[in-house]
This record gives C-alpha cells, sequence and structure tokens, in this order.
C-alpha cells in the first residue's frame, strides 16, 4: 500500500523547522548580561558608604548553548526535508 501526501506538506514543516530554529538560535540562545554579586565583589564583606555597580559583562551559558545546539539541529533537519521533497520531485 502507497500514501501520496501532497509535498506542500513537506515543505510547510520543513520551512517551519528552519523558521523556529532561526528564532530559538536567536532569542533563546543569545547571551545574556551577568551580573557578579556584590559578595563576590568584596570578597564576602559588606562594602560600606559606596554604592558600588555590580560588573556586567556578556556571557553564553550551558542553558543558551543548548538552544544554539538544538536550533542549528532544527535548520538543518528542515533544510535537509525541503531538499530532498524538491529533489523527489524533480526525479518524478
Amino acid at each position: 500500500m502507497q500514501v501520496n501526501l501532497p509535498p506542500f506538506l513537506f515543505y510547510a514543516i520543513g520551512s517551519m523547522l528552519i523558521v523556529f530554529g532561526a528564532l530559538r538560535v536567536k532569542y533563546l540562545g543569545a547571551a545574556r548580561l551577568r551580573r557578579r554579586p556584590a559578595d563576590e565583589e568584596t570578597g564576602g564583606e559588606a562594602a560600606v558608604g559606596r554604592a558600588a555597580e555590580p560588573e556586567e559583562r556578556l556571557e553564553r551559558g550551558p542553558e543558551q548553548r543548548r538552544h544554539v545546539r538544538w536550533g542549528m539541529i532544527w535548520i538543518l533537519l528542515g533544510l535537509f526535508l525541503v531538499g530532498s521533497t524538491f529533489l523527489q520531485l524533480r526525479r518524478h
């Protein structure tokens, strides 16, 4: 038994994987500002008489790296689905 599914279904799913993978990389995988706690800055002693701003720096934690990795996997899966559907249709 052979089931023929319309190719636009595969194009739509592949396009969604590409778009949502790119959005995942851009928004969830972006480096975030990390602040050093005041305790770490002064060695555990409270800063008396001064209001020091904690140092801010861009940093990508393990959660962001995971989102970048899986976003790239989604993009590659979407490209494979679109490309293989296109090649399959050209053969027939």
